[in-house]
């Protein structure tokens, strides 16, 4: 058993935040599933968004985020991270993150991104979450009191209840895979953060990396803490649409700098569905590619910024503009095929604005957490602030509630046991439940929904439920059964919620019930064990 002061699962902008600012605290030990730099943080393209200029305002900011959310959102937690975010941006610089700057004022250069109604998005080219992760993890590098353990897949949060102990339920720690050497080893803390991110994976067609397999989400469920509004899936309007690339984002901003979504007959669409045009909120550009894709029976809907000048588009998007000319796509000349795909989780873990989760000694930051900032839908590029605001003020909750030295009765927590397992037989059966799951979600659980699609869903996913149990209790654990055994369970939450919201809010949208009912729906969805 390996104790720590501080637990952190995840490698992106908050565990990594975290990690920094509690480590002057304590040890903190870092466990990601993969190589620490494979998360959703290093693969953001837009930018953070913060106010910056004398143009704009923290009412303005929160204006636009509480009308994204349609009306789910907690004011008082949008407020706070709003207001606290310039902060934030200035911690990140002292780091040496280094966003965009006008180079004649040297203040910095600030994007547009759908549903803003003021320039706000801090950027470095269109790889902005890259330059963030890089810069922290350099910081994270150079820090002794920190442990990053590769590698390491996390696969069940220790709890007093788990264990069967009479004392009030808390978290005690988690058991963790480590894959090099195939054995599962006791991490032993009173402080668990969760910053695993999201679930995008759950779906066939999604922006997000092979790690977004909904983990944390699944680990606290297992556990007791409570999960919200699952049923909030953001799908991102403009995912590349090409054979040889499955989920190249095609950034928000590209229409924030002018680019315009056409239809096959080169013809702009979006005026029929909204005034904002191209610019409106993702829930609504998603649902109008999609009915338009449908209508005309085409694969895909393009955009187009061939209308601004030579160079400007392989300046101000280099990432985006070489990948798609390394596919034969010319952005500078010719429009982009771009399809919907899964992208963000509103929902998750439900927490305070200090990432409190209901489970005493859990906390949970980022993606993996629902504090009330998105609601029915995020606002583009406030994810990224969030996971840096709520990670400082988690490490002020942490320090106030249980400060190191002050823990509670002491837990040496039993190791892991196998039982009379054997090594998996055929991993073809993983990969086909693995396969039906994200097809069954992209077809009758994503951008359009009716209550038969969801029956037939969630039919479906009890029968897998039952066959990865058995799995998981049969044969040795190893990733592929992990990955499998969160996605079904992240499935079916997602179906569960989506089940109960008798209304079309935000990213839910359900035929049967296609108005907003504010007088029956005006509140969150949650789903507990306990």
């Amino acid at each position: 058993m390996k104790t720590y002061d501080f637990i952190v699962v995840g490698s992106g902008i908050a565990g990594l935040s975290f990690a920094l600012r509690a480590a002057e605290k304590g040890r903190v030990a870092i466990v990601t599933k993969k190589d620490r730099e494979d998360c959703n943080t290093a693969q953001a393209q837009g930018g953070i968004a913060c106010v910056e200029s004398d143009e704009d305002s923290f009412d303005l900011h929160v204006e636009d985020t509480l009308i994204a959310g349609a009306g789910l959102c907690r004011e008082d937690v949008v407020r706070t991270i709003v207001s606290e975010g310039p902060e934030a941006i200035e911690d990140l610089v002292k780091l040496g993150v280094s966003f965009d700057r006008d180079p004649e004022s040297d203040q910095f250069s600030l994007g547009m991104e759908g549903g803003h109604s003021k320039r706000r998005i801090l950027h470095s080219k269109d790889t902005t979450g890259l330059e963030v992760e890089t810069r922290l993890l350099e910081a994270v590098a150079k820090n002794d009191n920190i442990d990053v353990l590769e590698h390491h897949f996390a696969i069940d949060l220790i709890t007093t209840r788990r264990l069967g102990f009479a004392s009030p339920p808390r978290c005690l720690g988690l058991y963790v895979l480590d894959e090099k050497k195939s054995e599962v080893v006791t991490l032993r803390s009173d402080r668990v953060i969760l910053c695993t991110g999201g679930c995008g994976r759950v779906y066939l067609y999604t922006t997000n990396p092979k790690v977004a397999t909904g983990d944390g989400v699944a680990m606290a469920w297992r556990a007791g803490a409570k999960i919200s509004n699952m049923e909030f899936i953001q799908f991102h309007p403009t995912c590349l649409y090409h054979p040889e690339v499955k989920s190249f984002l095609i950034s928000e901003a590209v229409r924030g700098e002018g680019g315009v979504l056409v239809g096959q007959d080169g013809k702009e669409f979006m005026h029929r569905y909204d005034e904002r045009k191209s610019l409106a909120p993702r829930d609504i550009v998603a649902r109008a590619i999609d009915r338009e894709i449908k209508v005309t029976g085409a694969p895909c809907v393009f955009l187009d910024i061939t209308h601004q000048p030579k160079g400007f588009v392989k300046d101000r998007f280099p990432h985006i503009y070489n990948t798609c000319l390394e596919l034969g796509i010319d952005a500078e000349k010719q429009p982009i095929p771009v399809v919907p795909a899964a992208h963000y989780q509103c929902g998750g873990v439900q927490v305070d604005v200090n990432g409190l989760t209901s489970l005493p000694g859990l906390w949970a930051v980022g993606e993996v957490a629902c504090t009330g900032l998105h609601g029915a839908n995020r606002l583009a590029s406030n994810s990224l602030l969030e996971g840096a605001v709520v990670a400082t003020r988690a490490v002020q909750d942490v320090m106030e509630k249980l400060p190191p030295g002050q823990e509670p009765e002491f837990f040496d927590l039993p190791e892991w046991t196998s039982g009379n397992v054997t090594d998996v037989d055929e991993l073809v059966v993983i990969y086909h439940n693995w396969d039906e799951i994200r097809r069954l979600m992209w077809d009758y659980v994503s951008i359009v929904r009716t209550g038969k699609r969801l029956q037939r869903a969630a039919t479906r996913l009890q029968n897998l439920s039952r066959e990865v149990q058995e799995f998981y209790w049969n044969f040795k654990v190893t990733s592929e059964l992990l990955e499998l055994r969160n996605l079904v369970q992240v499935a079916t939450l997602i179906v569960d919620n989506a089940a109960q919201r008798s209304e079309s809010r935000g990213l839910h949208y359900t035929l049967d019930h296609p108005d907003r009912d504010d007088k029956n729906w005006l509140r969150d969805t949650v789903s507990s064990r306990v």
